[in-house]
C-alpha cells in the first residue's frame, strides 16, 4: 500500500491541532479513528465502534510509542475563526500561493502537477504524491476552509508538507493572508463534493451539431457526472496504489451519433522521462508480490469504456471485470501514445481483442494542466454485429478502467469502476406541447360555460322577484 499504514511507534501523526513536531491530543487521535483518512485505505470507525471502545483504542495506540509519557500534555493551537471570503480575498490567496511556492508541488492548477511532484517522498523515503487540490473531498483531515487553514498551520508531519506558522511568527505572512490562502485552495474544488449518480444523461441536440472540440461551448450545458474509481484488488496481480481515483463524464447526442467526454486528473502525460524514477520507486515499493512483474520500460496512460455487447434484460449485466464467456462486453480503448481509439470486445480479463480497421469510433484527446480530456464519438447504430446499438430512452450499462503509465500501471494494475448507466434523451413528443394548450382551452371553455350558467340563473332569479 502507498501510503503505508501508520507506524505508531514513531508517534508521527499527520492530522493534528498541535504545532509541527508535537504530539497529537487525544481528541486528534480520536478524530482520525472516527472519520478515517480520506484518500487512503484508512476507514472511519465511528459507526462501528462505541464511544468507550474508540476512546480505549486511543489509549492503546499511545502505548506503542515511548514518546507518550505520563507527563505529556499536548496543547491544541488556537486557530481562531475563518475570515470572510470575497474575490479580493481569493486573489490575495492566489498571490500567496505563488509567493510561498505552493505551485512547485501542487502545480499551477492545483492538480499535483508541480515540477517537484515526481521527486516527493515521506520521512521513510516512500514515494508520496502532492495532494490534488481540486478534490477536497479526499483531503486528509477534511476539505473545509477551516480544515485547510489548520493543515497550513500544523503541517503534515512525516511528509513534505510544511507548517507555515513560522512564517507568521517571522512576520513574512499575516494570519489574514494565511486564511486567504486557505480560501484560495478551497476555491479550486467544487462548492459541493460530487454526489454519486448512477446515470450519465446525454442531452439530445435538435438544432445544433455535435461538439468536435474538447472546449466546445456546448459542453457547458451538458451535466457532468462524477464516477468514483478504485484500485483493482479483485484479480491478481492487484493494485493498491491507483492514480485515477475518479472520472467526470459528460455526453451529448444528436439522434444519429453520440459523443462522450471524459476528464480526470493526471499530473503528467505518460511516458515522461521526468517521471521515470517515480515509476521505478513505486514499482519497487509496491513490489511484484503476485503474478507477473509490472511492464518494464515506458508505458502509456490508458482508459477503457466498457458496455455490454447486447442490451441486457432487466438488471442482468455482464461481469464488470470485462465480461465472461457467456456475457461478452464491447470496449472503447484509448491510450496516450496513439492518436486513435480502438473498438474491441472481451470475454474476461486478458481476452481483449481490438479491430484494426473499419471502425466507427473516433477520438480527440489532450493533456493540459494536470488533466486528461478524452472525447469519444460514435454513430448510434452500426452495421457491425459486434457493436452495441445505442438506443434512446434506455439505460445503457457503462463501466470504466483507467491506468497511469508512469505510476507503474498496466494490465490488471490500475483503476476500475462498477457499472453505471448512459441514458440518451429521446425527442420531446409533440403532445408535450399540444396537451397543455388543449388543457388550457378546455379549462377556459368550461370556465366560460360555468360563468354563463351562473349569470343565467341570477337573471332568472331577478325576474321571479319582480313578479
Amino acid at each position: 500500500m502507498l501510503p503505508r499504514p501508520r507506524d505508531f511507534s514513531q508517534a508521527l501523526y499527520q492530522i493534528r491541532t498541535t504545532a509541527s513536531g508535537e504530539l497529537p491530543t487525544d481528541a486528534d487521535i480520536l478524530n482520525v479513528i472516527d472519520v478515517g483518512m480520506p484518500g487512503t485505505t484508512m476507514p472511519g470507525w465511528e459507526d462501528l465502534l462505541g464511544q468507550d471502545e474508540r476512546e480505549a483504542l486511543v489509549q492503546y495506540l499511545k502505548t506503542f510509542s515511548r514518546f507518550f509519557g505520563p507527563d505529556e500534555n499536548p496543547q491544541a493551537l488556537d486557530f481562531g475563526s475563518a475570515t470572510r471570503v470575497s474575490e479580493d480575498v481569493i486573489a490575495e490567496g492566489r498571490a500567496q500561493y505563488q509567493a510561498i511556492e505552493c505551485w512547485k508541488c501542487h502545480g499551477d492548477q492545483g492538480r499535483g502537477e508541480g515540477q517537484s511532484s515526481p521527486t516527493l517522498g515521506d520521512d521513510n523515503d516512500f514515494p508520496i504524491r502532492a495532494a490534488d487540490l481540486t478534490e477536497n473531498w479526499l483531503f486528509n483531515g477534511g476539505g473545509s476552509v477551516e480544515d485547510i487553514y489548520a493543515r497550513l498551520r500544523t503541517g503534515l508531519d512525516g511528509t513534505p508538507m510544511p507548517s507555515f506558522s513560522d512564517l507568521i511568527d517571522a512576520s513574512v505572512l499575516t494570519d489574514d493572508q494565511l486564511w486567504a490562502l486557505a480560501h484560495y485552495v478551497r476555491s479550486l474544488a467544487p462548492e459541493e463534493a460530487p454526489g454519486i449518480t448512477e446515470v450519465v444523461r446525454a442531452e439530445l441536440l435538435e438544432d445544433a451539431t455535435l461538439p468536435t472540440a474538447l472546449d466546445d461551448p456546448l459542453w457547458d450545458s451538458a451535466e457532468p457526472a462524477y464516477i468514483p474509481m478504485a484500485g483493482q484488488i479483485i484479480v491478481k496481480p492487484r493494485w493498491f496504489d491507483p492514480r485515477v481515483d475518479g472520472v467526470w463524464v459528460q455526453a451529448i447526442h444528436d439522434g444519429e451519433s453520440v459523443t462522450v467526454k471524459l476528464r480526470w486528473s493526471d499530473p503528467n502525460l505518460s511516458p515522461d522521462p521526468l517521471w521515470a524514477d517515480w515509476k521505478t520507486e513505486v514499482v519497487s515499493f509496491m513490489g511484484p508480490t503476485e503474478g507477473d512483474p509490472p511492464e518494464a520500460g515506458p508505458t502509456p496512460d490508458q482508459f477503457l469504456v466498457q458496455f455490454p455487447m447486447q442490451m441486457p434484460r432487466g438488471m442482468e449485466r455482464p461481469y464488470f471485470m470485462r465480461g465472461d464467456a457467456r456475457r461478452p462486453v464491447y470496449l472503447w480503448q484509448w491510450q496516450s501514445d496513439r492518436n486513435t481509439a480502438l473498438e474491441g470486445e472481451a470475454r474476461g480479463l486478458g481476452s481483449e481483442t481490438y479491430a484494426a480497421d473499419g471502425q466507427d469510433l473516433t477520438m480527440t484527446a489532450a493533456h493540459q494542466n494536470g488533466q486528461w480530456q478524452v472525447m469519444f464519438t460514435r454513430s448510434l447504430l452500426t452495421e457491425d454485429e459486434g457493436d452495441l446499438d445505442f438506443v434512446t430512452g434506455q439505460a445503457i450499462p457503462m463501466a470504466f478502467f483507467g491506468w497511469d503509465g508512469d505510476n507503474g500501471e498496466s494490465g490488471t494494475r490500475g483503476s476500475v469502476s462498477s457499472w453505471y448507466f448512459l441514458f440518451l434523451q429521446g425527442a420531446t413528443p409533440k403532445t408535450v406541447y399540444i396537451a397543455p394548450a388543449v388543457a388550457m382551452l378546455l379549462t377556459a371553455g368550461l370556465g366560460i360555460l360555468v360563468v354563463g350558467k351562473a349569470q343565467k340563473r341570477e337573471e332568472e332569479g331577478d325576474i321571479v322577484e319582480e313578479v
